[in-house]
């Protein structure tokens, strides 16, 4: 049996926003609390996408300050490798594996995330993802400066790119095929044997549709921000509005509440698939 195991990434895998470490404080943003504000700021005069408001507000400050390179795919690699990961993730993937293949289960790894495509990539735990959608720019062919946004992923486009996984389509350019009709049976990875993890508003849509196909959707928070306000409203509104169908701390480490939670769903879905 195949399953696939879909993650957002900021809030999820790791900590804060991906943009927030390396990047942004190259750039001169340093105080995140002064960027966030300006974006939703201008999005709303605008009228804007905010996702596409935040990557041209990165490459306008990138222009600005003469820091045109900090936005290439190498130094946005290199920049991924400063993200903080939750305890736990650099193991998790390989162990979490042994596990299903001891029960027969395949397992594949998804990330469907707003942050930067080419910082994810630069992470110690992009090697195990069967593919990273991101958000990414289109490069200038002669200086790999970036140009302009060439995919904006958002909280609707989120259920998009869980379509594409479910029916195999390993891009995000084919829209003929994901839209042609695919017989269930036909389907890589029917959204009742997916999992997906999320943390925030930007989740809510995933997290909904994989639950209502039968699926699971599992709420991750920061242990570490349990205490504000904040955290408990999010997780509360996940739980009363059904969005999500279990709620654990950011913890991948074996034997912690993610991990045996994640357990018991792959086993309950071998259960109803024999």
């Amino acid at each position: 049996m195949q399953c696939a195991l879909v993650y957002d990434f900021d809030g999820t895998l790791a900590k804060g926003n991906c943009a927030e470490h390396g990047l942004m404080p190259a750039l001169g943003l340093s105080d995140k609390e002064d960027f966030w504000p300006e974006v939703h700021r201008k999005n709303f005069e605008r009228d804007g996408d905010e996702i596409l408001t935040y990557l041209g507000e990165l490459a306008k400050r990138a222009r600005d300050v003469g820091k045109h390179d900090e936005l290439t795919p190498d130094r946005l690699k290199m920049h991924g490798e400063s993200i903080p990961l939750f305890p736990g993730v650099e193991n998790w993937f390989d162990a979490i594996n042994r596990f299903a293949s001891d029960h027969g289960i395949a397992l594949s790894h998804y990330v469907v995330s707003s942050g930067l495509e080419e910082m994810i990539r630069g992470t110690r735990v992009a090697k195990h993802f069967k593919k990273i959608f991101g958000c990414r720019y289109h490069y200038d062919e002669d200086t790999g400066h970036a140009k302009w946004p060439a995919v904006a992923i958002d909280y609707t486009t989120k259920t998009q790119y869980l379509f594409r996984i479910n029916k195999g389509i390993e891009n995000s350019w084919d829209n003929v095929k994901i839209n042609e009709y695919t017989e269930p049976h036909e389907r890589p990875f029917p959204f009742d044997r997916v999992i997906y993890f999320g943390d925030g508003d930007t989740d809510i849509p995933a997290m909904k549709m994989v639950k209502t196909q039968g699926g699971c959707s599992i709420a991750v928070f920061d242990d570490e921000k349990w205490g504000e306000p904040r955290t408990q409203e999010k997780i509360e509104k996940l739980i009363s509005e059904e969005r999500a169908s279990y709620v654990v701390p950011g913890d991948y480490t074996t034997g912690s509440q993610l991990d045996v939670t994640v357990r018991g769903i792959l086993r309950l879905y071998l259960r109803k698939h024999r």
